[in-house]
């Protein structure tokens, strides 16, 4: 049976997980995004929400008070908000998120960037359970993809890792719906953490509007 998911994120990558989740057969039951982007425009999610008249709540408000009934699972899609053990609670099956590194490698905002900085010649993406460690839930799915000579953290993003991301929150949404749950714990002795290279007030991975 299709998902009754509640979604969180933000830009195009929010935005084109709203679509593929939808067009997989999964109901969108509510959306949290920032309202406008650093432009002033329309965030890129909440106008795709708006236009498929889900209902929508500003980021940073997503608790458990304000979560609707009936939600199966919390698909994060590039949001920042934390999203607390008391909220995954009141879900069937708790949250899942995308990160843009193959986890435990690279935890933080900034995974592209760093994955950059460090001269890595493999990277990849994650999609993992939601808990109280930042990006260091169990794992859902994971591939791995080249980083090519001269690669920028926003080329290897548009390239590989945001199609990929949409891919495999898509996967891992229809496993679950079939009653499939893969839950892989991380490594802790591998884990890294970088912190953010960006001002506090600029987003951090992935790098696309």
């Amino acid at each position: 049976m299709p998902l009754n998911i509640y979604l969180c994120g933000q830009k195009h990558f929010g935005a084109e997980a709203f679509t593929a989740l939808r067009q997989a057969g999964h109901h969108i039951v509510g959306v949290s995004s920032p309202d406008r982007n650093a432009k002033g425009e329309l965030d890129r999610l909440a106008e795709v929400a708006q236009e498929a008249q889900v209902r929508w709540m500003k980021s940073g408000l997503l608790n458990e008070n304000t979560i609707p009934q009936g939600v199966d699972l919390i698909v994060a899609a590039y949001s920042h908000d934390f999203i607390k053990a008391p909220t995954r609670a009141k879900t069937r099956y708790g949250a899942i998120g995308y990160h843009p590194s193959l986890l435990p490698l690279h935890r933080g905002k900034d995974a592209v960037e760093w994955t950059i900085r460090m001269g890595d010649k493999v990277t990849g993406g994650t999609v993992y359970w939601l808990d109280e460690v930042m990006d260091g839930g169990p794992v859902a799915a994971q591939e791995h993809v080249f980083v090519l000579p001269g690669d920028t953290a926003g080329e290897i993003w548009r390239r590989d890792l945001s199609p990929l991301g949409i891919r495999l929150l898509t996967q891992v949404c229809n496993d679950i719906a079939a009653g499939k749950v893969v839950k892989k714990i991380q490594n802790e002795s591998i884990a890294t953490v970088e912190p953010s290279i960006r001002p506090k007030n600029a987003s951090g991975t992935p790098p696309a509007a």
